[in-house]
Protein backbone atom coordinates (compact mmCIF):
# COMPACT_ATOMS: atom_id res chain seq x y z
CA UNK A 1 0.00 0.00 0.00
CA UNK A 2 1.12 3.69 -0.82
CA UNK A 3 2.59 5.17 2.25
CA UNK A 4 0.33 8.11 3.27
CA UNK A 5 1.01 11.80 4.01
CA UNK A 6 -0.88 13.84 7.18
CA UNK A 7 -3.89 15.47 6.12
CA UNK A 8 -2.47 18.63 7.72
CA UNK A 9 1.17 17.99 6.87
CA UNK A 10 1.47 21.30 5.05
CA UNK A 11 -0.42 23.58 7.87
CA UNK A 12 1.62 26.68 9.00
CA UNK A 13 1.21 27.72 12.11
CA UNK A 14 -1.38 30.54 13.10
CA UNK A 15 -0.26 33.66 12.22
CA UNK A 16 2.55 33.06 9.85
CA UNK A 17 1.90 35.01 6.71
CA UNK A 18 5.36 35.81 4.75
CA UNK A 19 7.74 32.60 4.98
CA UNK A 20 11.48 33.11 4.16
CA UNK A 21 12.95 30.45 1.44
CA UNK A 22 14.91 28.85 4.24
CA UNK A 23 11.96 28.37 7.05
CA UNK A 24 10.14 27.01 3.77
CA UNK A 25 12.38 24.57 2.99
CA UNK A 26 13.24 23.39 5.95
CA UNK A 27 9.59 23.00 6.82
CA UNK A 28 8.73 21.14 3.38
CA UNK A 29 11.64 18.77 5.20
CA UNK A 30 9.78 18.33 8.22
CA UNK A 31 6.56 17.71 6.22
CA UNK A 32 7.53 15.49 4.03
CA UNK A 33 8.62 11.39 4.53
CA UNK A 34 9.39 8.66 2.36
CA UNK A 35 6.07 7.42 0.06
CA UNK A 36 8.19 4.62 -2.30
CA UNK A 37 8.11 0.77 -1.22
CA UNK A 38 11.31 -1.44 -1.74
CA UNK A 39 12.06 -4.05 -4.06
CA UNK A 40 15.90 -5.77 -5.58
CA UNK A 41 16.83 -4.93 -8.62
CA UNK A 42 20.11 -6.43 -10.34
CA UNK A 43 22.60 -4.21 -10.80
CA UNK A 44 21.98 -4.01 -14.38
CA UNK A 45 18.88 -1.74 -13.46
CA UNK A 46 19.91 -0.30 -10.48
CA UNK A 47 20.83 3.43 -12.75
CA UNK A 48 19.79 6.11 -11.30
CA UNK A 49 17.81 4.39 -8.28
CA UNK A 50 17.55 5.17 -4.82
CA UNK A 51 19.33 2.88 -1.99
CA UNK A 52 16.50 2.10 0.63
CA UNK A 53 19.42 0.22 2.23
CA UNK A 54 23.15 0.68 3.26
CA UNK A 55 24.96 -1.94 1.01
CA UNK A 56 27.70 -3.75 2.23
CA UNK A 57 30.66 -5.09 0.43
CA UNK A 58 30.86 -8.66 -0.36
CA UNK A 59 34.24 -8.91 -0.68
CA UNK A 60 37.52 -7.33 -0.58
CA UNK A 61 38.62 -4.59 -3.14
CA UNK A 62 41.05 -5.31 -4.37
CA UNK A 63 40.57 -9.04 -3.40
CA UNK A 64 44.80 -9.19 -3.22
CA UNK A 65 47.74 -6.67 -3.40
CA UNK A 66 48.37 -5.96 -6.55
CA UNK A 67 50.88 -3.84 -8.65
CA UNK A 68 49.84 -0.65 -9.38
CA UNK A 69 52.51 -0.33 -12.11
CA UNK A 70 54.48 -2.68 -15.06
CA UNK A 71 58.07 -3.23 -12.98
CA UNK A 72 59.85 -5.96 -10.91
CA UNK A 73 58.37 -7.05 -7.22
CA UNK A 74 60.54 -7.47 -4.45
CA UNK A 75 60.99 -7.76 -0.75
CA UNK A 76 62.09 -4.59 0.65
CA UNK A 77 64.00 -5.85 3.55
CA UNK A 78 66.04 -7.73 1.08
CA UNK A 79 67.60 -4.05 0.18
CA UNK A 80 69.67 -4.30 3.59
CA UNK A 81 70.27 -1.24 6.10
CA UNK A 82 71.14 1.05 2.52
CA UNK A 83 67.97 1.70 1.01
CA UNK A 84 69.22 5.04 -0.94
CA UNK A 85 72.04 2.33 -2.94
CA UNK A 86 71.41 0.86 -6.07
CA UNK A 87 70.11 -2.59 -5.90
CA UNK A 88 71.29 -5.21 -8.00
CA UNK A 89 68.87 -8.51 -8.24
CA UNK A 90 69.05 -11.68 -9.34
CA UNK A 91 65.56 -12.14 -11.35
CA UNK A 92 63.73 -14.98 -10.61
CA UNK A 93 62.56 -17.28 -13.53
CA UNK A 94 58.48 -16.53 -14.56
CA UNK A 95 56.62 -13.36 -14.20
CA UNK A 96 52.89 -12.21 -12.38
CA UNK A 97 50.02 -11.00 -14.91
CA UNK A 98 46.87 -9.21 -14.25
CA UNK A 99 44.96 -12.99 -13.94
CA UNK A 100 48.05 -15.01 -14.16
CA UNK A 101 49.58 -15.41 -10.76
CA UNK A 102 53.39 -16.37 -10.15
CA UNK A 103 52.68 -19.64 -8.13
CA UNK A 104 55.92 -19.97 -6.40
CA UNK A 105 57.93 -17.47 -3.75
CA UNK A 106 59.97 -15.10 -4.84
CA UNK A 107 63.30 -15.70 -2.65
CA UNK A 108 64.46 -12.99 -0.49
CA UNK A 109 66.80 -10.99 -2.32
CA UNK A 110 65.42 -11.92 -5.86
CA UNK A 111 62.73 -9.97 -7.78
CA UNK A 112 60.11 -10.78 -10.55
CA UNK A 113 59.05 -9.52 -13.28
CA UNK A 114 55.64 -8.38 -13.08
CA UNK A 115 52.67 -6.80 -14.66
CA UNK A 116 50.18 -3.44 -13.69
CA UNK A 117 47.54 -5.54 -11.60
CA UNK A 118 48.73 -8.78 -11.42
CA UNK A 119 48.85 -9.95 -7.48
CA UNK A 120 51.98 -9.52 -5.39
CA UNK A 121 53.65 -12.75 -5.25
CA UNK A 122 54.35 -14.00 -1.69
CA UNK A 123 57.72 -13.17 -0.82
CA UNK A 124 57.34 -9.58 -2.34
CA UNK A 125 55.57 -6.06 -1.39
CA UNK A 126 57.06 -3.74 -3.39
CA UNK A 127 57.50 -2.90 -7.11
CA UNK A 128 59.83 -0.14 -8.96
CA UNK A 129 58.75 1.16 -12.28
CA UNK A 130 60.47 -0.95 -15.04
CA UNK A 131 61.62 2.11 -16.90
CA UNK A 132 63.52 3.15 -13.69
CA UNK A 133 65.28 -0.61 -13.80
CA UNK A 134 67.96 -1.54 -16.79
CA UNK A 135 67.58 -5.84 -17.08
CA UNK A 136 71.26 -7.94 -17.91
CA UNK A 137 72.66 -11.32 -17.65
CA UNK A 138 69.61 -12.47 -15.26
CA UNK A 139 69.57 -9.50 -12.83
CA UNK A 140 67.47 -6.42 -12.58
CA UNK A 141 69.67 -2.86 -11.26
CA UNK A 142 67.70 -0.10 -10.02
CA UNK A 143 67.65 2.79 -7.79
CA UNK A 144 64.92 1.65 -5.08
CA UNK A 145 61.71 3.34 -4.29
CA UNK A 146 60.95 6.28 -1.64
CA UNK A 147 59.41 3.14 0.36
CA UNK A 148 58.22 -0.37 1.53
CA UNK A 149 55.10 -0.99 -0.18
CA UNK A 150 55.58 1.19 -3.53
CA UNK A 151 53.40 1.27 -6.77
CA UNK A 152 51.75 -1.60 -4.24
CA UNK A 153 47.82 -1.63 -3.94
CA UNK A 154 46.98 -3.39 -0.77
CA UNK A 155 44.58 -6.05 -0.16
CA UNK A 156 40.85 -3.91 0.35
CA UNK A 157 42.40 -0.85 0.05
CA UNK A 158 39.46 0.40 -1.79
CA UNK A 159 37.13 -1.74 0.43
CA UNK A 160 37.30 -4.13 3.28
CA UNK A 161 34.34 -7.02 2.76
CA UNK A 162 31.72 -6.48 5.19
CA UNK A 163 32.38 -2.71 5.04
CA UNK A 164 29.70 -0.52 3.87
CA UNK A 165 30.32 0.43 0.11
CA UNK A 166 27.50 2.59 -0.48
CA UNK A 167 24.50 4.28 2.12
CA UNK A 168 21.04 4.41 2.21
CA UNK A 169 19.63 7.18 0.44
CA UNK A 170 22.39 7.78 -2.21
CA UNK A 171 21.49 8.21 -5.95
CA UNK A 172 23.02 5.24 -8.03
CA UNK A 173 25.18 6.72 -10.82
CA UNK A 174 27.50 4.86 -13.23
CA UNK A 175 30.60 5.43 -11.06
CA UNK A 176 28.22 3.77 -8.04
CA UNK A 177 27.71 1.14 -10.53
CA UNK A 178 31.12 0.29 -10.68
CA UNK A 179 32.18 0.29 -6.84
CA UNK A 180 29.37 -2.19 -6.26
CA UNK A 181 30.34 -4.45 -9.07
CA UNK A 182 34.06 -4.44 -7.97
CA UNK A 183 33.08 -5.37 -4.28
CA UNK A 184 30.99 -8.24 -5.39
CA UNK A 185 27.75 -7.04 -5.23
CA UNK A 186 25.04 -8.47 -7.79
CA UNK A 187 21.96 -6.58 -6.77
CA UNK A 188 20.79 -3.85 -4.65
CA UNK A 189 17.46 -2.92 -2.79
CA UNK A 190 16.23 0.18 -3.86
CA UNK A 191 13.53 2.35 -3.79
CA UNK A 192 10.59 2.10 -6.16
CA UNK A 193 11.12 4.97 -8.80
CA UNK A 194 8.68 7.89 -7.88
CA UNK A 195 6.05 8.63 -10.00
CA UNK A 196 5.34 12.38 -10.31
CA UNK A 197 2.10 13.99 -12.25
CA UNK A 198 2.43 17.09 -14.47
CA UNK A 199 -1.11 19.46 -14.77
CA UNK A 200 -1.67 22.21 -16.67
CA UNK A 201 -4.82 24.17 -16.82
CA UNK A 202 -6.33 27.06 -18.89
CA UNK A 203 -8.63 27.84 -21.50
CA UNK A 204 -5.90 29.81 -23.13
CA UNK A 205 -3.68 26.81 -23.79
CA UNK A 206 -2.59 25.17 -27.19
CA UNK A 207 -0.30 22.35 -27.51
CA UNK A 208 2.74 22.58 -29.72
CA UNK A 209 2.10 22.23 -33.08
CA UNK A 210 -1.48 23.71 -33.04
CA UNK A 211 -2.82 26.39 -34.97
CA UNK A 212 -2.65 29.63 -32.77
CA UNK A 213 -5.93 31.51 -32.78
CA UNK A 214 -5.83 34.89 -30.95
CA UNK A 215 -5.43 34.74 -27.65
CA UNK A 216 -3.78 31.79 -26.87
CA UNK A 217 -0.79 30.32 -25.75
CA UNK A 218 1.39 27.35 -25.93
CA UNK A 219 1.66 25.47 -23.21
CA UNK A 220 5.22 25.59 -22.19
CA UNK A 221 5.02 24.65 -18.43
CA UNK A 222 3.95 20.64 -18.80
CA UNK A 223 6.39 20.09 -21.02
CA UNK A 224 9.46 21.74 -19.49
CA UNK A 225 8.24 20.54 -16.13
CA UNK A 226 8.11 16.81 -17.60
CA UNK A 227 11.53 16.91 -18.52
CA UNK A 228 12.59 18.25 -15.28
CA UNK A 229 10.80 15.35 -13.07
CA UNK A 230 13.04 12.90 -15.93
CA UNK A 231 16.09 14.92 -14.87
CA UNK A 232 15.00 14.32 -11.53
CA UNK A 233 15.65 10.58 -12.15
CA UNK A 234 11.69 10.32 -11.31
CA UNK A 235 8.99 8.39 -13.78
CA UNK A 236 6.43 11.01 -14.95
CA UNK A 237 2.60 11.10 -15.84
CA UNK A 238 1.23 13.52 -18.15
CA UNK A 239 -2.22 14.33 -17.01
CA UNK A 240 -2.14 17.11 -19.93
CA UNK A 241 -3.37 20.58 -20.24
CA UNK A 242 -6.98 20.85 -18.96
CA UNK A 243 -9.60 23.79 -19.77
CA UNK A 244 -10.95 25.95 -16.85
CA UNK A 245 -13.69 23.62 -16.00
CA UNK A 246 -13.93 21.82 -12.53
CA UNK A 247 -15.05 18.21 -13.70
CA UNK A 248 -12.39 18.22 -16.04
CA UNK A 249 -9.47 19.21 -13.57
CA UNK A 250 -11.09 16.67 -10.94
CA UNK A 251 -10.78 14.04 -13.30
CA UNK A 252 -7.55 15.01 -14.16
CA UNK A 253 -6.36 14.90 -10.13
CA UNK A 254 -8.25 11.83 -9.86
CA UNK A 255 -6.00 10.01 -12.23
CA UNK A 256 -3.09 11.46 -10.57
CA UNK A 257 -3.77 10.37 -7.39
CA UNK A 258 -4.64 7.08 -8.67
CA UNK A 259 -1.40 6.63 -10.96
CA UNK A 260 1.49 8.82 -9.50
CA UNK A 261 2.88 9.40 -5.63
CA UNK A 262 2.95 13.50 -6.21
CA UNK A 263 1.38 15.89 -8.64
CA UNK A 264 2.85 19.19 -9.62
CA UNK A 265 0.38 21.92 -11.43
CA UNK A 266 0.44 25.44 -12.86
CA UNK A 267 -2.32 27.77 -13.06
CA UNK A 268 -5.60 28.01 -11.24
CA UNK A 269 -4.24 27.70 -8.25
CA UNK A 270 -4.84 31.43 -6.92
CA UNK A 271 -8.11 33.09 -5.39
CA UNK A 272 -9.92 33.75 -8.81
CA UNK A 273 -13.11 32.70 -10.56
CA UNK A 274 -11.25 30.16 -12.85
CA UNK A 275 -8.82 29.01 -10.07
CA UNK A 276 -10.05 25.70 -10.19
CA UNK A 277 -7.20 23.67 -8.49
CA UNK A 278 -7.26 25.77 -5.55
CA UNK A 279 -11.10 25.67 -4.93
CA UNK A 280 -11.18 21.78 -6.00
CA UNK A 281 -8.48 21.20 -3.12
CA UNK A 282 -10.30 23.43 -0.76
CA UNK A 283 -13.34 21.89 -1.10
CA UNK A 284 -12.62 18.20 -1.71
CA UNK A 285 -9.16 17.80 -0.48
CA UNK A 286 -6.64 20.22 1.24
CA UNK A 287 -4.85 23.31 0.67
CA UNK A 288 -2.44 25.63 2.75
CA UNK A 289 -1.31 28.50 -0.23
CA UNK A 290 2.38 29.20 1.18
CA UNK A 291 3.51 33.13 0.17
CA UNK A 292 6.90 32.42 0.36
CA UNK A 293 9.58 35.57 -0.07
CA UNK A 294 11.19 34.62 -2.86
CA UNK A 295 11.60 36.68 -6.46
CA UNK A 296 10.17 35.16 -9.10
CA UNK A 297 7.69 32.97 -7.60
CA UNK A 298 5.89 34.06 -4.13
CA UNK A 299 2.75 32.12 -3.64
CA UNK A 300 3.06 28.08 -3.80
CA UNK A 301 -0.10 26.17 -3.03
CA UNK A 302 0.29 22.76 -1.54
CA UNK A 303 -2.00 20.43 -0.66
CA UNK A 304 -3.27 16.60 -0.89
CA UNK A 305 -5.77 14.91 -3.27
CA UNK A 306 -6.62 11.66 -2.49
CA UNK A 307 -3.79 11.60 0.02
CA UNK A 308 -1.57 12.12 -3.00
CA UNK A 309 0.50 15.62 -2.46
CA UNK A 310 -0.30 18.12 -4.91
CA UNK A 311 2.22 21.03 -5.44
CA UNK A 312 1.07 24.45 -6.80
CA UNK A 313 3.85 26.05 -9.04
CA UNK A 314 3.07 29.35 -10.22
CA UNK A 315 1.88 29.52 -13.63
CA UNK A 316 4.67 31.63 -15.13
CA UNK A 317 7.23 29.42 -16.83
CA UNK A 318 10.00 30.96 -15.66
CA UNK A 319 8.70 31.03 -12.27
CA UNK A 320 7.58 27.64 -12.21
CA UNK A 321 11.23 26.63 -12.99
CA UNK A 322 12.51 28.26 -10.66
CA UNK A 323 10.30 26.75 -7.72
CA UNK A 324 10.35 23.37 -9.15
CA UNK A 325 14.25 23.38 -9.01
CA UNK A 326 14.41 25.31 -4.95
CA UNK A 327 11.34 23.85 -3.74
CA UNK A 328 9.77 20.51 -5.33
CA UNK A 329 13.02 19.00 -6.73
CA UNK A 330 14.78 18.89 -2.70
CA UNK A 331 10.38 17.67 -1.68
CA UNK A 332 10.28 15.42 -4.61
CA UNK A 333 14.00 13.78 -3.58
CA UNK A 334 12.60 12.85 -0.11
CA UNK A 335 9.41 11.34 -0.77
CA UNK A 336 11.39 9.61 -2.98
CA UNK A 337 13.64 7.98 -0.39
CA UNK A 338 16.70 10.05 -1.05
CA UNK A 339 18.69 12.69 0.78
CA UNK A 340 17.59 16.09 1.35
CA UNK A 341 18.90 17.83 -1.61
CA UNK A 342 21.26 21.08 -0.23
CA UNK A 343 22.07 22.78 -4.23
CA UNK A 344 25.24 22.86 -5.17
CA UNK A 345 26.79 26.16 -4.60
CA UNK A 346 30.07 28.29 -5.10
CA UNK A 347 30.79 31.68 -4.81
CA UNK A 348 32.11 33.68 -7.78
CA UNK A 349 32.44 36.84 -8.75
CA UNK A 350 29.65 39.27 -10.10
CA UNK A 351 29.90 40.63 -13.58
CA UNK A 352 26.89 42.81 -12.99
CA UNK A 353 25.36 45.24 -10.82
CA UNK A 354 22.39 45.37 -8.78
CA UNK A 355 20.98 47.35 -5.48
CA UNK A 356 18.47 44.95 -4.18
CA UNK A 357 15.80 45.70 -1.51
CA UNK A 358 14.97 43.91 2.08
CA UNK A 359 12.61 41.36 2.18
CA UNK A 360 12.63 38.46 -0.81
CA UNK A 361 15.01 36.15 -1.86
CA UNK A 362 15.98 36.56 -5.30
CA UNK A 363 17.08 34.09 -8.28
CA UNK A 364 18.48 35.49 -11.07
CA UNK A 365 18.70 33.69 -14.29
CA UNK A 366 22.87 33.40 -14.89
CA UNK A 367 25.74 32.06 -16.62
CA UNK A 368 29.50 32.20 -15.94
CA UNK A 369 31.67 34.06 -18.03
CA UNK A 370 35.23 32.37 -19.35
CA UNK A 371 36.80 34.09 -16.78
CA UNK A 372 34.50 32.21 -13.78
CA UNK A 373 32.07 35.61 -13.25
CA UNK A 374 28.26 35.45 -13.11
CA UNK A 375 26.50 37.60 -15.59
CA UNK A 376 22.77 37.62 -15.19
CA UNK A 377 19.77 37.84 -17.92
CA UNK A 378 19.12 41.50 -19.29
CA UNK A 379 16.05 41.65 -17.83
CA UNK A 380 14.31 39.82 -14.56
CA UNK A 381 11.54 39.85 -16.55
CA UNK A 382 9.64 36.24 -15.34
CA UNK A 383 7.92 36.40 -18.94
CA UNK A 384 11.32 35.84 -20.87
CA UNK A 385 11.54 32.18 -20.94
CA UNK A 386 14.55 32.85 -23.79
CA UNK A 387 16.12 33.71 -20.42
CA UNK A 388 16.31 30.36 -19.11
CA UNK A 389 18.27 28.67 -22.12
CA UNK A 390 20.33 31.50 -22.40
CA UNK A 391 21.45 31.09 -18.34
CA UNK A 392 23.34 27.88 -17.09
CA UNK A 393 22.35 28.57 -13.19
CA UNK A 394 21.59 31.28 -10.63
CA UNK A 395 22.60 33.30 -8.61
CA UNK A 396 21.26 33.41 -5.26
CA UNK A 397 20.79 37.14 -3.73
CA UNK A 398 19.92 36.99 0.02
CA UNK A 399 17.01 38.02 1.63
CA UNK A 400 18.17 41.11 3.31
CA UNK A 401 19.63 44.35 0.73
CA UNK A 402 22.83 44.13 -0.89
CA UNK A 403 24.76 46.05 -3.09
CA UNK A 404 26.24 44.28 -6.01
CA UNK A 405 28.74 45.63 -8.43
CA UNK A 406 31.13 44.12 -10.38
CA UNK A 407 33.84 41.42 -8.38
CA UNK A 408 31.22 41.30 -5.57
CA UNK A 409 30.60 37.59 -4.50
CA UNK A 410 27.62 36.32 -5.05
CA UNK A 411 26.46 32.69 -4.57
CA UNK A 412 25.92 31.15 -7.88
CA UNK A 413 23.91 27.69 -8.19
CA UNK A 414 24.64 25.79 -11.50
CA UNK A 415 21.93 23.91 -13.04
CA UNK A 416 23.74 20.95 -13.16
CA UNK A 417 23.82 20.82 -9.64
CA UNK A 418 20.09 21.41 -9.39
CA UNK A 419 19.16 18.28 -11.69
Amino acid sequence: MKARLRDDCFALPPGVDWTPVDEALARLRGSLTCVTDVETVPISAALDRILAADVFAARDNPPAANSAIDGYAFAWSSLGPDTDAEANLPLQTGRAAAGHPFRGTVPDGHALRILTGAELPAGTDTVVLQEDASVGAGRVRFRPPRKSGANARGRGEDAGSGEIALSSGRRLEPEDIARLVAVGVSQVPVRRALRVAVLSTGDELIQAGDEAPQGAIYDANRPMLSALVQRFGFETVDLGAQSDHADAIRAALNKGAAESDAILTTGGASAGDEDHISQLLRTEGTVTTWRIAVKPGRPLALGLWRGVPVFGLPGNPVAAFVCALIFARPALAAMAGQDWQEPLAVTVPAAFSKAKKPGRREYLRARLTPEGAAEVFRSEGSGLIGGLSWSDGLVELPDGAIDVSPGTPVRYLPFAGLR
